[in-house]
Parts: structure tokens; C-alpha cells; sequence
């Protein structure tokens, strides 16, 4: 099993103004499709709902692990909707958003990792669910950066 999904592309769009997308809970929330209560905060747990047709039953938790502003900013993602076996550890992995200056805009690296600690079949199942995700997540942020 692959541990990880990685995404790149290519913004028209400032550093700042991916930046902003990402970082701030409210405009990150219009192109991921959840509904964020709380900012992202080092440290701290930012909850929510998810608003994407057909995935409104499930919650959005997570725990922001650091914000290097302008080129780093990664959270622990709470995978409370995979059925774990009583007395498992809570099921979690690593997005990691790394951003670089082009000459005209930005590039875009979206990292989830994490998977091979799952329980047996539960990672790759979350892997591959995701994998699609986030390739439709990274037309959804174009598409909010750049218009």
C-alpha cells in the first residue's frame, strides 16, 4: 500500500492569494465544501461540517501542526467517519499544503500521508476514497484562486 497522495498544479494566483485560500477557515471552507467553526490556529482544533453533496453526515476535525506563513502550512486530519476496532487509536493523517512563487503565480503541493497506520484494509480504503478527493479539491481551489 502507498502511504501517501500527492498533488501539484500551477496557480495564475499570488502566493498570498493561495495562501489566504488556505489558511483562512472561511475561504477554505467555500472551495473544500465545509462549514469551519473554528480559525486554524497552531496547536489547536479547528471543527466543522461538511457541506459536499452526499458527505454532509460527516464532521470535519482537526488539529493545525504549523503555519510557516506563505510557504508551509499543515493539519492533522481526524478520520472519526472510518469504523475502528474498540480500544484502536483514533485514525489520523498528515496534510501538508507547500507553497512556491512561479514567475507568474504559484505552485501548489498538497500532501496527505499516514495511511499505513490504519488498521489492516481501512487505509488503503481511505487512501484510494481521498485520492479522487483531492484531485477534485485541487480544481476546486484553481478554480477559487484563480477564478
Amino acid at each position: 500500500m502507498t502511504n501517501q497522495i500527492e498533488k501539484t498544479a500551477e496557480f495564475k494566483a499570488s502566493v498570498e492569494t493561495v495562501w489566504d485560500a488556505i489558511t483562512d477557515h472561511e475561504k477554505f471552507g467555500d472551495w473544500f465544501k465545509v462549514k469551519l467553526y473554528d480559525p486554524f490556529v497552531e496547536g489547536a482544533v479547528t471543527r466543522g461540517q461538511i457541506t459536499y453533496p452526499g458527505y454532509e453526515h460527516f464532521k470535519w476535525e482537526s488539529r493545525t501542526t504549523v503555519i510557516r506563513p506563505k510557504v508551509y502550512f499543515a493539519f492533522i486530519w481526524y478520520h472519526d467517519n472510518i469504523e475502528a476496532e474498540p480500544g484502536d487509536v483514533r485514525l489520523e493523517t498528515l496534510v501538508e499544503f507547500k507553497l512556491k512563487p512561479t514567475g507568474t503565480g504559484t505552485h501548489l503541493t498538497i500532501v496527505e500521508s499516514g495511511f499505513d497506520s490504519f488498521p489492516p484494509g481501512k487505509g488503503e480504503q481511505a487512501r484510494l476514497s481521498n485520492e479522487g478527493g483531492w484531485e477534485e479539491q485541487m480544481h476546486n481551489i484553481g478554480a477559487f484562486v484563480d477564478g
